[in-house]
């Protein structure tokens, strides 16, 4: 669910609580996709024979930065800010990933927006994305998003 407000109506929505996002699924395909875009191979990700058998996850996991890669795709599902000129993304405060990503898992966003203020001509806003694993107990990932909107 997308809540939608105006840069200036930021100010007044530290606390509010964001989502929920839609499911994606996190299939081997597209771990082994991200490796190779990463160039990060690491076995416990993408060699499936060998992850069941020796991984203490049971068998391959996603990468964390695939896991965090996809509050890009969250954020804009929990809260559009209009009419804006411009948006951009000024990083991030904090990450964690609680919780490891088995491949075939269904993730999930929610978020709350934890800081907003005035930043020049525009208004920055500190949202905390946590990444949730459908069924699971703990988020695959928490993320400290910072972001700027210029009216």
């Amino acid at each position: 669910m997308t809540t939608t407000t105006t840069p200036d109506a930021l100010l007044g929505m530290v606390g509010s609580a964001l989502g929920p996002t839609d499911w994606i699924a996190v299939e081997q395909d597209r771990i082994d996709l991200f490796a190779d875009a990463t160039g990060d191979h690491q076995w416990i990700h993408t060699d499936v024979a060998r992850a069941v058998a020796e991984s203490p996850f049971g068998g391959p996991i996603a990468h964390g930065y695939l896991t965090l890669s996809l509050v890009n795709l969250f954020l804009p599902q929990l809260l559009t800010v209009e009419p804006i000129s411009m948006g951009v993304n000024v990083g991030l405060d904090k990450v964690r990933f609680p919780a490891p990503v088995p491949a075939g898992s269904r993730l999930g966003g929610g978020g709350e927006i934890v800081a907003a203020e005035p930043i020049g001509e525009g208004i920055q806003v500190v949202v905390r994305v946590a990444v949730e694993i459908e069924g699971g107990t703990k988020p695959a990932c928490v993320a400290d998003t910072v972001s700027r909107f210029f009216p």
